[in-house]
């Protein structure tokens, strides 16, 4: 199982509709149900997708229940083969058989999969700005993992969707964003409310709206993926406070960025120079900011979602400096690394 969740404008969570409604095990409050302490043995985890592989000592969370499913039930979606040999262990538990990856295909976290009470039937996915319609052929364990059933991969969060390669690629997802994430997974979510008049410029929150929240984000590397998104860090330009290594503004037309949660590290990289890779050019960029993954959709964050685990958000000066037109500027996948 390998999970994607993307920036603000591409998060997959993605909001699921289920033709048949079973409640049974699907509870307001969804706690733990126990700890899953991992010893795997070295070398037998299935990696294929890029799949997260259980680390040895480490305690995983183990869950009978999911949330209840409305109209919009926001979920986790993640990448899973139901073919023999592939990365989704034994064969799928509503009919005992292997399937191909060729066909649009779902297992559901356990509360949901609700003891097989929603196998052959279909549920509807909504993400990137597309819906597809999914039947349901497995159960997404969230009550074991770590062992040889499961490829000694960790149990399933209460709120996964496991779907085959066809169903990412009807959602319109660029096949490289597929996997991203195994290693970081959201801390929350809420619902968004509608900011008071006049006090948001761009890219609003929006009432009902659903929000995950992180206080992680991938490992960096020598060519990190991030998603470069735009903020102006001039006082009143809408980018909420001042910003949070030196509690000044500053210039939009000096190169300065704010990171995700976790790349911030807690102000780690404050005064740090990241190098920003896209658009066939590269440019260095002063840390100065928190792109907060936290919360949003409040004052001090200008009103705005939570940034996602991975974004780069960045001032004016970044963007020309890659070379994009001025009508381009606001979203672009790009690489980054510590100078």
């Amino acid at each position: 199982m390998a999970m994607f969740v993307g920036s603000c404008g591409l998060t997959m969570l993605v909001i699921i509709s289920l033709t048949s409604q079973y409640l049974g095990v699907e509870g307001q409050q969804c706690k733990p149900s126990g700890i899953l302490v991992c010893h795997p043995p070295p070398g037998r985890c299935n990696a294929k997708d890029d799949s997260e592989c259980c680390v040895q000592g480490h305690q995983y969370k183990t869950y009978t229940c999911s949330p209840p499913v409305t109209s919009q039930t926001p979920a986790i979606l993640t990448l899973n083969s139901f073919e023999a040999g592939g990365d989704g262990g034994g064969h799928a538990e509503c009919d005992t058989r292997y399937h191909d990856d060729r066909f649009s295909l779902v297992a559901l976290s356990t509360g949901w999969y609700n003891r097989g009470s929603r196998c052959e039937r279909h549920i509807i996915i909504n993400g990137n700005g597309r819906s597809v319609r999914i039947e349901v052929v497995d159960e997404c364990d969230s009550k074991a993992g770590c062992d040889a059933k499961h490829p000694y991969q960790p149990p399933c969060w209460y709120n996964n969707v496991d779907a085959s390669r066809t169903v990412w690629e009807r959602l319109g997802v660029p096949q490289d964003r597929w996997g991203e994430m195994q290693n970081c997974r959201p801390t929350g979510y809420f619902r968004g409310t509608d900011p008071p008049a006049g006090k948001c410029d761009s890219d609003c929150c929006k009432a009902g709206q659903v929000y995950f929240t992180f206080q992680c984000s991938p490992d960096v590397s020598a060519q990190t993926n991030a998603t470069l998104t735009l903020k102006s860090f001039q006082e009143g330009g809408g980018g909420g406070g001042p910003s949070k290594c030196d509690n000044k503004y500053h210039s939009d037309d000096t190169p300065v960025v704010a990171l995700s949660t976790g790349w911030y590290g807690g102000g780690k990289r404050c005064g740090k120079e990241i190098i920003i890779r896209g658009n066939g050019r590269s440019v260095r960029a002063k840390v100065v900011d928190e792109c907060d993954s936290t919360m949003g959709c409040d004052e001090k964050n200008g009103y705005q979602p939570p940034c996602s685990y991975n974004i780069v958000d960045a001032s004016r000066a970044v963007w020309k400096a890659l070379g994009l037109p001025e009508n381009q500027w606001g979203q672009l996948d790009i690489t980054w690394s510590d100078a």
